[in-house]
């Protein structure tokens, strides 16, 4: 069980996981707030939620690209 959820904490976006780190939250508490979130204003915190997913997917490629491997030269 704990392998699944280290799977989905760190493969699908990683923005709970990341806000987390930043607030000094656990990572579960915020997935619990963006559920009920959602529930209450019909949805609209997955918008938010896909916004902050495409920033740190950015993020993680320009620092990958500020540092190449050997094979990306």
């Amino acid at each position: 069980m704990n392998r699944l959820r280290y799977f989905v904490e760190n493969q699908v976006f990683g923005v709970c996981a990341q806000l987390g780190e930043i607030l000094n939250i656990s990572a579960s508490s915020i997935r619990l707030y963006f559920i009920y979130a959602s529930f209450l204003t019909f949805g609209s915190p997955v918008i938010i939620y896909l916004v902050m997913a495409f920033w740190v997917e950015l993020g993680k490629h320009l620092r990958r690209h500020q540092s190449p491997t050997i094979w990306e030269l």
